[in-house]
This record gives C-alpha cells, sequence and structure tokens, in this order.
C-alpha cells in the first residue's frame, strides 16, 4: 500500500504511469487504486465509470473556478465586507416565479432520518416509519474507500430491494418491510472534497460527481419504478455557498438525464442551506434548480460553523458557547423565517433542522428530560411553517411524527399553500448578520476539545456518525469545535460564564487537551483507548486549533490519513 501526500496526492505518483484499473476494467484515462474487491466491481463497471469520466471531463473546470470564487470571497470577508443580497439578482428575488411542481411521491416529508450509507443502517431507517430516509456520503460518513464502495453496493440492493443483513453476534435477519419505507434520498459529498483512490486524467476525481455518477447510472431506472413513480432519483445537495455552485449541480442533472434517456425534471434535489454566503442567494439557489427542486433545508449546524469561517478575521463576531448557538438567536431564527418564506413563495418545502439526541436507555428520567427538548424544537419548527424535519435515530420518530401531524392543517402532507410566512418579508442583511449573545466558559472550550478530538479519532478509523455523550455527532459538530477553539485562541477570548477574567491562549489550550485528554481515556477504558487514534486525533485537532491560518475544512487535512493506494498488480491480494 501506498500512502499520500498533500491533498490526496500520492507520494508515489510518479511511479504509475498510464492508466490502470487494478483489476477493473475501467475506460481510459482511469486508474483506480483503492483495493479491488468483486463487490466494488459490481459497482465500479467500465460502463459506469465512462458516465464518471464524462461528468469529470466536462464540470471540473467549472468546479475549479467556483471553488476560487469561495476562495475570493474568503479574501474579501477577511478584509473586512460582509456578505449580502447581490443587487445583481435582485430581479430574481423580485420575481413571480416558481419551482417545478412537487412530486406526489415526496408531497410528505413531516419526518427525514439520515444516517451514513451502511447495511443494517439503511434497512433500519428504511424501516423506520419515517417518510424519508436520507442515505449519506457526507459528514455522516468517514469516506475511506471500503465505506465509500460497501456504500454504493448497500444502495443498489435497496433500490432494487434485495438488501439483507445478518447481524452474527445477535442471530437475526434484517430486511426491508414490504411496503412502507421511506422515501431514498443520497447525500453525495460537497464540491470541495477530492476522490483520491480514483484518478481521471492524472488527478483525483471529484468526489461529489464519483457519489452522484456511480449511484445515478446503477439505480435510476429501479428507483424510478419502485420509489418514485417515475420520478427521481432523489438527492440532497451539501455545503453550497452560491447560485453558481448550484447551477453546476443543475447541468450535472441534465446532462444525467439526457445519458439516461428520461425527462428533463425527473431528478429531484434539496439543497441544505449550511453555509452563510448561502443565505443571501436562497432564491437564487432554488431559481438556478427549479425544474429539479424540491426544496432547502436548515443544515444549522454547518451554519454556525460557516458563521465563524466567514468571520474568521472579525474579532468582533466572537461566539458564545456552542451550546447556546441555538435556533431562538436572533441571526438562526432569522434564517429559519426567510428559508421559509422563500421555499414556500417558490412551491417547494422547507426542511427544519436535526434532532441529535438519541435513547438514554438507562436513564428514563433523562430520556424523558431529552425527548422533552425534541418535541419543543419541533413544535416551534412546525409552528414557524417548517414542513419536515430530521431526526438521528428511529426512536426520535413517533414524537416528531407526531408533533407535526398533530400541528399542520389535517389531511395535509405539507405547509407549502398554508404558510406563507410573509412577515419574512422585511428580514435584512442587519437580522441574518446579528451577533450571537451569550458567554464563553472555560466548560464550552473542555467541550468542544473532547468531543472534536474524540469524533476526529473515530473518523480516522472509519465511522462518521458517532455517538458522544447522548448525541448523535459528525463532521459538523468537529467543525463547530475546531472554529470556535480556533477563534477563541487567536483573538484571546476573555471568559465570562464559569470562571471569570481568564484569557483562552495555547497554554490554556494546551492544559485542557492533556486534561481531556487523561478524561476520556477514563471515560473509554485504557485497553479502547490504546488501540484506538485518539492521539493521533489530539495532533490533527490541537494543530488545526492552534494554526495561524484557519483551514476551510477539517476533513480534507484528515483525508489524508485514510487513503489507502494499492500498487498495481496487488490489487486482487
Amino acid at each position: 500500500m501506498i500512502g499520500v501526500g498533500t491533498y490526496g496526492y500520492p507520494e508515489q505518483a510518479t511511479m504509475r504511469s498510464g492508466g490502470g484499473g487494478g483489476g477493473y476494467d475501467v475506460p481510459d484515462g482511469v486508474d483506480i487504486r483503492g483495493r479491488y474487491d468483486g463487490e466494488f466491481a459490481r459497482i465500479l463497471t467500465k460502463d459506469a465509470l465512462q458516465f464518471v469520466v464524462e461528468l469529470q471531463r466536462e464540470f471540473r473546470n467549472r468546479i475549479k473556478y467556483a471553488l476560487e470564487c469561495r476562495k475570493e470571497a474568503k479574501r474579501r470577508y477577511n478584509e473586512g465586507a460582509l456578505p449580502g443580497f447581490d443587487p445583481a439578482t435582485k430581479f430574481i428575488r423580485e420575481g413571480n416565479w416558481v419551482c417545478a411542481p412537487v412530486p406526489e411521491a415526496v408531497a410528505d416529508r413531516k419526518v427525514e432520518i439520515t444516517g451514513p450509507v451502511e447495511r443494517k443502517m439503511i434497512i433500519n431507517a428504511l424501516n423506520s416509519g419515517a417518510k424519508v430516509f436520507m442515505a449519506d456520503f457526507e459528514d455522516a460518513l468517514s469516506p475511506t474507500w471500503e465505506n465509500l464502495m460497501r456504500g454504493q453496493v448497500n444502495l443498489k440492493d435497496a433500490v432494487d430491494g434485495s438488501i439483507t443483513f445478518h447481524d452474527k453476534a445477535r442471530n437475526r435477519v434484517y430486511k426491508l418491510n414490504d411496503r412502507n419505507t421511506a422515501k431514498l434520498f443520497v447525500r453525495p459529498r460537497g464540491w470541495h472534497l477530492p476522490e483520491a483512490h480514483i484518478f481521471i486524467d492524472g488527478e483525483p476525481a471529484t468526489g461529489c460527481l464519483v457519489d452522484f455518477g456511480l449511484y445515478f447510472y446503477h439505480n435510476y431506472e429501479a428507483f424510478r419504478q419502485t420509489q418514485g413513480a417515475g420520478f427521481g432519483p432523489f438527492f440532497y445537495l451539501p455545503k453550497m455557498e452560491t447560485s453558481r455552485e448550484a447551477k453546476i449541480w443543475n447541468c450535472v442533472f441534465e446532462r444525467a438525464e439526457k445519458m439516461a434517456g428520461i425527462e428533463r425534471g425527473s431528478i429531484r434535489a434539496t439543497v441544505l442551506i449550511e453555509t452563510l454566503p448561502a443565505v443571501f442567494q436562497m432564491d437564487e439557489i432554488l431559481y438556478e434548480l427549479r425544474d429539479h427542486s424540491v426544496g432547502l433545508n436548515c443544515g444549522r449546524w454547518d451554519y454556525i460553523f460557516s458563521y465563524v469561517k466567514t468571520f474568521q478575521a472579525h474579532p468582533d463576531r466572537l461566539l458564545p458557547d456552542r451550546v447556546l448557538v441555538g435556533m431562538t438567536q436572533h441571526f438562526m431564527r432569522s434564517y429559519s423565517d426567510l428559508l421559509i418564506r422563500t421555499c414556500h413563495r417558490r412551491g417547494v418545502h422547507a426542511m427544519g433542522g436535526m434532532a441529535a439526541q438519541i435513547p438514554i436507555r438507562d436513564d428514563p428520567k433523562a430520556n424523558e428530560a431529552a425527548l422533552d427538548l425534541v418535541r419543543k424544537d419541533k413544535l416551534r419548527e412546525v409552528k414557524a411553517g417548517h414542513d419536515g424535519t430530521w431526526a438521528a435515530h428511529p426512536g426520535l420518530i413517533p414524537a416528531c411524527m407526531d408533533i407535526f401531524t398533530n400541528n399542520m392543517p389535517p389531511n395535509t402532507p405539507n405547509q407549502i399553500q398554508s404558510m406563507r410566512r410573509e412577515d419574512a418579508s422585511t428580514i435584512t442583511e442587519e437580522d441574518l448578520l446579528q451577533r450571537p449573545r451569550g458567554v464563553r466558559t472555560l466548560e464550552g472550550l473542555r467541550l468542544n476539545t473532547r468531543v472534536g478530538i474524540q469524533y476526529v479519532a473515530a473518523w480516522l478509523t472509519g465511522t462518521g456518525s458517532v455517538p458522544l455523550y447522548n448525541l448523535m455527532e459528525d463532521a459538523a459538530t468537529a467543525e463547530i469545535s475546531r472554529v470556535q477553539n480556533w477563534q477563541w485562541i487567536k483573538y484571546g477570548v476573555e471568559l465570562d460564564g464559569d470562571v471569570l477574567g481568564v484569557r483562552v491562549g495555547k497554554e490554556l489550550f494546551g492544559r485542557v487537551v492533556d486534561e481531556e485528554m487523561e478524561r476520556i481515556e477514563r471515560e473509554v477504558g485504557k485497553e479502547k483507548f490504546k488501540k484506538g487514534m485518539y492521539k493521533e486525533a489530539c495532533r490533527i485537532f490541537t494543530r488545526q486549533c492552534t494554526a495561524q491560518t484557519l483551514d476551510d475544512f477539517l476533513t480534507l487535512d484528515a483525508y489524508n490519513r485514510i487513503v489507502l493506494h494499492y500498487p498495481k498488480g496487488s490489487s486482487r491480494l
């Protein structure tokens, strides 16, 4: 196996010339450097790879340009500019256009469950009673070669209905229910992530084009028959910052529809509004995807991460403890209200945020308290006008479903027509950027550090959805923890909650790291701590928190640790 260097490029790449499939039958220009597996070969067929190659060649320059535009925007923000509504696209925001009608198959989305593309997870989620299951190649998945390819195999089996899982420890076989399974949405990775196990024309493929291309190629026909009632497949699109990026996705969809010979507008997608710049382009994003859109979603954890990242050079915009940055904060409530108004005005779903709680089986009182928090959050969402919400665990679905069913107009699948939220038309740039209020505490610094290190340790060993302190965490939590620590250290924040007059610096942070590593070892046990990747995770997380310049994504740095290249001729070993 060959290690990799910066950004996923192999340290010994110059030793490998020409194309090659490593045991796979590949088109010209493709070099697969991941392990050969007969199951993976069902996915990595020559025709499927050719489709991915065509997407990569057609769109790679536009993707690179979009990422360069992100860098230019960051430069402006770092020089003092603020994000805002674009005067050049005012005609789109003020126009009376609407998106294509929502397909009947996905009109009712009251509760959606999310999780990685693991086999047992897929079966349980589709059987969970939720209206939708979002199968995740992004923040809930560590993008190892094994995870990605097994995920594609699992989804193919799920779409054709043959998926089963034998839990040998419990001697139990899992399979899909005969009816009333959730509708399947798939979330590919963001534009910024490479797929360093597949090289096309000498460079890593774009991760999301690999995820989308392989899944679409193998499943569009069966999906439209079994799930979409003539529409589909359905997707969630993450991490976009501008309508320019949405336009690329729209062109990808049109290219896929043309390849498949299906009607334009068959593919449908919900966009996660989880970056601060995107909140000012929600109309424009829907406009670019108007033939393929089924709404927007409040990706609130990544949105908070993006707030810090956008204002990394603005010491007057420091966040309080992240647990205090909830939907009652003015800037968060404004974001949610404007999203609802925008979506309903354009005839599509406005989806609420994640309930990350997981059942606390050994403490009924604590479990009921956690469920009460979920109910209150979901009641706020449905009364605000959201058409549905997210849950991380099947145990939350009945409570979430009851709240939405009992507080929406009877016998209606959504609130698109009944909750227009015209009052949100007065929301301003200042509302969306208002500084969050709250205290900054040493315990907040400790929690960020403890959670961040444990999440990275799990991610490095192939797990991207991690139960920590009765919450199901994904990469977004680690990102918030990282950037908040970085922000507090860089600007020497004075703590004003549990301790007074203490400034956060590298020395204090170093002591916190040492003490939290000791606590992690106590909590997980010496044996697990020794076998795990906690020390490597600590090094990565600490370096990220204390860097002079804030990295855009923690996962880009950590990705180099999980890429394994198999030299030619060894892939079948």
